[in-house]
Formats: C-alpha cells, sequence, structure tokens
C-alpha cells in the first residue's frame, strides 16, 4: 500500500555545515491505519519519545542533519535489527533466520507484542505481508536517508559525530525490571560501554549537562541498542552516542503534553548544541 505519511522527517544543514548526524527514531506521532491494534491509543502513546525532535529543533542552526521517524515504535521499532523478531507475532513462517533477544521475550523487538506485561498490543496474529509492508515503507527509507546522512558526512570531513536521540520513562528501571540504588539520572549517556564513541566527546555531553544542573549517568539502565550499535566505530572516525531525557522533565507523561519545564530543556539542549558545534568545529580544523 502507499505511504499515508512520509516516513521520517529531514532538516538539513543551516549555514555552515560538520559532521553532525542526529536522530530521534521514536519520537513519531502518526499511526498508519493498518496498524489495527487492540490497546487504546493512549496506552499505544507511552510508547512514544513525543516531543523529542523538537527538543533538539537546533541541531540545522548549528550545522547538524536532523533525521526523525514520524511513525510510532509500536508499529515498527527502527532501533531493533530486523531478524529481532517474534515468531509467535506471525501467522505464518517467516521466509529469513529469526534472532529475537532479551527485549523482543519482554515484547519490545522489531514489532512490539505488548505495552507492559499486563498489556497486549495485538488480538491477533500479523500477516507475513504486513510486517513485510511495515519493514518495506518505514523502517528500511528511515534507515536509507539516516545511513545517507552519515555516510555524506563521513565522506565530506572524514568523520562524523552521530546523537541518537530518546527519552525515558521515569518507572525505566521498574519496565526494565531491574533494581537500582539510585533514582533515575535526568539523561542518560548510551555508548555500549565505551565501544561506539570517542571518550572526549562524551565527557563534552556529560560535563555540559551537569554544567546545566542535570543529574547525568552512563550506560545505566541504557546503553544503547542498533543504531549506535552498527554507527559507531570510533577506530573509523565514526562516533555514536545514545542520549535519552527523563520525560517528565520535559512533558506530563499521562497526557503527553508538554510541561512547563519544555522551553528549558529546549533551550538548555540549544546551549548543549553550541558546545558540540565549537568542539566539532575544531576537530574539522585540526
Amino acid at each position: 500500500m502507499p505511504n499515508a505519511f512520509e516516513p521520517f522527517v529531514l532538516r538539513l544543514p543551516e549555514g555552515e555545515a560538520l559532521p553532525l548526524v542526529c536522530d530521534s527514531p521514536h519520537s513519531g506521532t502518526h499511526y498508519p491505519a493498518d496498524f489495527h491494534a487492540a490497546a487504546p491509543a493512549t496506552r499505544l502513546r507511552e510508547g512514544e519519545d513525543t516531543h523529542v525532535e523538537a527538543l533538539w529543533e537546533a541541531v540545522p542552526a548549528v550545522g547538524g542533519t536532523l533525521v526523525a521517524a514520524n511513525f510510532p515504535r509500536v508499529y515498527i521499532d527502527p532501533n531493533r535489527m530486523l531478524d529481532d523478531l517474534d515468531p509467535d507475532l506471525l501467522d505464518g513462517q517467516w521466509p529469513e533466520p529469526l534472532a529475537p533477544g532479551e527485549k523482543t521475550r519482554l515484547g519490545f523487538g522489531l514489532i512490539w507484542r505488548n505495552i507492559d506485561a499486563a498489556t497486549p498490543i495485538y488480538d491477533r496474529k500479523l500477516s507475513i505481508a504486513e510486517v513485510r509492508n511495515r519493514i518495506d515503507t518505514y523502517y528500511r527509507p528511515y534507515h536509507a536517508a539516516l545511513a545517507k546522512a552519515v555516510e555524506d558526512s563521513h565522506w565530506r570531513f572524514g568523520a562524523v559525530w552521530h546523537l541518537n536521540l530518546h527519552s525515558m520513562p521515569n518507572n525505566a528501571y521498574e519496565r526494565l525490571k531491574k533494581v537500582s540504588p539510585h533514582p533515575l539520572a535526568d539523561f542518560v549517556l548510551g555508548d555500549r560501554d565505551g565501544t561506539t564513541c570517542d571518550p572526549e566527546f562524551v565527557h563534552l555531553i556529560e560535563s555540559g549537562l551537569r554544567d546545566m544542573g542535570y543529574s547525568v549517568a552512563r550506560n545505566d539502565p541504557y546503553k544503547g541498542v542498533q543504531l549506535i550499535a552498527q554507527i559507531g566505530r570510533p577506530a573509523e572516525a565514526r562516533h555514536s552516542l545514545q542520549i535519552e531525557i527523563r520525560r517528565p522533565l520535559y512533558m506530563d507523561e499521562r497526557t503527553r503534553e508538554r510541561n512547563s519545564g519544555f522551553a528549558t530543556v529546549q533551550r538548555d539542549m540549544g546551549r548543549l548544541l553550541q558546545k558540540v558545534r565549537d568542539y566539532l568545529r575544531n576537530q574539522v580544523a585540526a
């Protein structure tokens, strides 16, 4: 079936371009007509990183490229591998080998099975054809746009810095079935335990956030998944960092509406991006 809407928004650098590519894979709020979910819309929206692309709207102004999904991740998640699919969701045999991971077992794979343990998304099996359509119409175009931005930047500058932008629920530890001795940080930086990004750049982001009064954690409870794993290869001057923002800082988790803190967080992300711009200008000039 043809697209009912564009699968992503692409915003290009304004003025001097820098080797900065940012993407928001989970902030989409347009629900395709063929979703046919059984769960209520209010529960489906709990999967959104609502407004994240707006928090980081200054990316093009500092010379970066911003890619943001329009489709929701509960429909198909662009931050999962194509083989990370739950075979029990399907009404037939998937023609390629599957390798569902731990999050898929919990219901949060390429195609989400549930919102939480008590709330299934579907009251039916999904056909092979409709899953193929989700992949071809939404997942692949998003990945193609992001890959082109990354490769173009690396070709032009010989290096690229990628920020993978997310938000996290206030009960993240509970949802992930993890016990923590401390509260969830305001920001969680994920570099897959130091493997996907230059430590100097991670420190720049962390110190910039701390200087603005935010609490920051690394890789706890989120380390980063597919997108930073495939893009982040520091030995090839390809750096990728996931940034999670605690949702109550900027929105009401129940209504998904922006709260009184939204403008402050948006302003602070603009200030952080100015630090990134200055850092990358020095890297390009070196």
